[in-house]
């Protein structure tokens, strides 16, 4: 019963720090800004409340302490992770939420279970899971930016053979979409705006964004910006490619959808029987626990689980 106490609490704690950091996204207004706090430049925000003045203040801290962390190579690798799920965090303030979450759950769960193992492991829990929140963030991000993707390409291509140049398209996109394509465009146009040459700009984007259709309009872009040739013909096309894609993604999806629901039964099926185990039969399931045999079950039953979800995973993961 302490155990499942203590992983109830760390959950908890756990997704109450990310509840907290998720509405930060709530305090931006550009995200030039993100890209300058490195250079101390000092915020303009509105406090409406108590509440959002405390996360204002902790997310400062925030910033204070992960600031020597900020522009070490490994922790800028991490921005573009941080980029594509959305978040406002810098690669040095997402390792220090990871080490302040992880000493906050494992202590926490240390008081709960006075169990040093028990801690260890929930804290160790942390980055994981982090890491699939971020994952999982990305992915859906990057779905909704190639569901716009297509009819972002048909605006531009309309708007250059109205007269418009692309540095103009780039600023229309920004204003008329929704997010997330209208924020990365966005923040493509203030780069320009700042004076960067449109091939970095562009090279960036790629690189924040890892779309495959959007590299295929960038690549498609700096060819003709170096040959020539007609651009709006050109992203008229790979418009309808890319629309042919999320229209095969979409068929693929629906005739594998049996197989990733088997896959999520897989993995709840076994905690739901433990469940049940646990509060019919408690003695006997406690054995899993006390008795050296029922721990290499234990172990052997996690392994499988893993090694079955990833493999039907694999099977219904079809590259379009």
């Amino acid at each position: 019963m302490a155990f499942l106490i203590s992983i109830s609490a760390s959950f908890g704690a756990f997704f109450l720090v990310v509840f907290l950091v998720l509405a930060l996204q709530n305090t931006r207004s550009l995200d030039l800004y993100y890209r300058m706090r490195r250079y101390n430049v000092a915020p303009t925000i509105k406090r409406l409340n108590t509440a959002e003045d405390l996360i204002v203040k902790g997310y400062q801290y925030l910033q204070k302490i992960s600031k020597p962390l900020v522009e070490r190579n490994f922790a800028q690798s991490l921005e573009y992770r941080m980029k594509r799920a959305g978040l406002p965090l810098l690669g040095g303030e997402y390792i220090v939420l990871n080490l302040l979450a992880m000493a906050l759950i494992g202590v926490l769960t240390w008081f709960i279970a006075l169990n040093h193992i028990f801690a260890i492991v929930a804290a160790a829990l942390v980055p994981l899971i982090f890491w699939l929140i971020i994952l999982t963030l990305s992915k859906r991000r990057l779905g909704a930016f190639t569901e716009q993707l297509g009819t972002s390409l048909i605006t531009i291509s309309n708007a250059l053979r109205a007269g418009y140049s692309f540095q103009q398209t780039i600023e229309v996109i920004s204003n008329e979409m929704e997010p997330p394509i209208g924020e990365e465009f966005s923040e493509m146009y203030h780069q320009i705006v700042m004076g960067v040459p449109l091939e970095e700009v562009l090279e960036d984007a790629n690189k924040r964004i890892g779309s495959s259709d959007f590299e295929l309009a960038v690549t498609a872009v700096l060819i003709q910006r170096e040959v020539g040739g007609n651009l709006a013909q050109i992203l008229d096309n790979i418009s309808a490619t890319i629309m042919e894609r999320i229209r095969m993604r979409r068929e693929i999806e629906s005739v594998t959808a049996q197989g990733r629901m088997s896959a999520m039964v897989l993995l709840g099926l076994p905690f739901a029987a433990g469940i049940g185990m646990f509060t019919l039969a408690h003695d006997s399931f406690m054995i899993l626990f006390q008795e050296d045999i029922g721990k290499m079950a234990m172990v052997a039953a996690v392994i499988f689980e893993i090694v079955g979800y990833f493999v039907i995973m694999k099977i219904v993961d079809i590259e379009v």
